[in-house]
């Protein structure tokens, strides 16, 4: 399929939107177990799941909104998420955390391997998009743990 170079770069742009939204409900998630743990386990969520993800959202942003200025487009707009019914267990939570981390990394994946940010982007969005997958890869073994210890 052919296109411009600034439909390659708006592709883009949306492609990275849905990852960003896709961790934002893995950040939410995550906020709403933390709520429902105690001290000692939510700040062993709060150390090896929230913040990982929170860098990997926080990188995202910045890639895309910087990609979005040097490209002379306009950047989205990403508002908040809300985490789901607070009836969810811990393990619920967690669990669609690492859903929702895992789904943003595939579809920045798939990013990656359509070659539009070789095409169509730039050095620092390649950098950028490859900080963000290194951070998410980490979510799913982490998770793991956590909820192996959350059970005793």
């Amino acid at each position: 399929m052919a296109y411009t170079t600034a439909e390659g770069r708006e592709k883009v742009l949306g492609d990275l939107s849905v990852a960003i939204r896709q961790i934002a409900v893995s950040l939410a998630a995550l906020g709403e177990a933390y709520e429902q743990l105690d001290e000692r386990l939510a700040d062993t969520l709060e150390e090896q799941l929230f913040r990982p993800v929170q860098s990997a959202y926080g990188r995202a942003r910045r890639t895309h909104a910087e990609f979005a200025a040097r490209s002379g487009l306009r950047a989205a707009a990403f508002g908040p998420v809300l985490p789901g019914a607070p009836s969810q267990s811990v393990q619920s939570l967690i669990e669609r955390a690492v859903e929702s981390a895992q789904d943003a990394d595939q579809a920045i994946a798939e990013l990656q391997d359509s070659m539009l940010p070789v095409e169509v982007g730039d050095t620092e969005l390649r950098a950028g998009l490859s900080q963000v997958r290194e951070t998410l890869s980490a979510v799913p073994l982490r998770a793991r743990e956590i909820v192996r210890v959350i059970g005793r």
